[in-house]
């Protein structure tokens, strides 16, 4: 019999080899190649809805196959996780923002190829990317870390989560570089990668 913890490292390796195929920068540059601006237009937008549909997977380890509690926090420690949580969620959105919420979706690349007019599809260096290059992932790893509630499949799966952030970001700054060139070079020798800096100094 497959257990909880088998089946998400399984489904896990399925979901990384995938998502990570689909965002090399070798593939994207065959797609162009045979597909041209129709290519660019539809990438992104597909790309995201085909994560989101995989992420089903994951809930459906999470809170149907057998589990069994690690830890819960009590009260009121409870509620400053929470409000922690909260804290990381707003962040996130404040990151997607400062990305470019459209451009981010692949919804203004349906208009506009590029996003230029609307400055997005730039790399992006202030804000909280000032402080870190990849705060995305950073504040999606401090989400999941500080549920007041922990399960051994929830365990498992912020482990693999975690794993793929940084594997995935390491991945991510391939295509940056190969966008951005020296600019990002100079940006990732002076913004450090996960670990914020303290001081925003440009």
């Amino acid at each position: 019999m497959i257990t909880s913890d088998l089946a998400m490292v399984a489904y896990f390796v399925i979901f990384a080899i995938v998502h990570s195929l689909l965002a090399d920068p070798g593939l994207k540059s065959w797609g162009k190649s045979m597909l041209g601006k129709t290519f660019d237009r539809w990438q992104r937008l597909i790309y995201n809805l085909l994560a989101i549909l995989m992420v089903l997977p994951f809930l459906f380890i999470l809170s149907l196959l057998p589990d069994r509690t690690l830890y819960i926090i009590p009260t009121p420690y409870s509620w400053l996780l929470a409000c922690a949580q909260l804290l990381a969620a707003t962040a996130l959105l404040i990151t997607l923002r400062q990305t470019g919420i459209s451009y981010f979706l692949g919804l203004s690349q349906l208009q506009n190829l590029s996003g230029q007019a609307n400055g997005e599809g730039r790399l992006v260096t202030d804000g909280f990317y000032c402080y870190i290059r990849n705060p995305l992932f950073f504040f999606a790893a401090v989400f999941l870390w500080l549920s007041p509630l922990m399960t051994w499949n929830l365990l498992v799966f912020n482990i693999l989560a975690t794993v793929y952030f940084y594997l995935g970001a390491r991945h991510e700054e391939r295509s940056l570089k190969e966008e951005f060139g020296h600019v990002y070079e100079d940006y990732r020798g002076r913004v450090p990668m996960f670990l914020p800096r303290l001081r925003c100094s440009g």
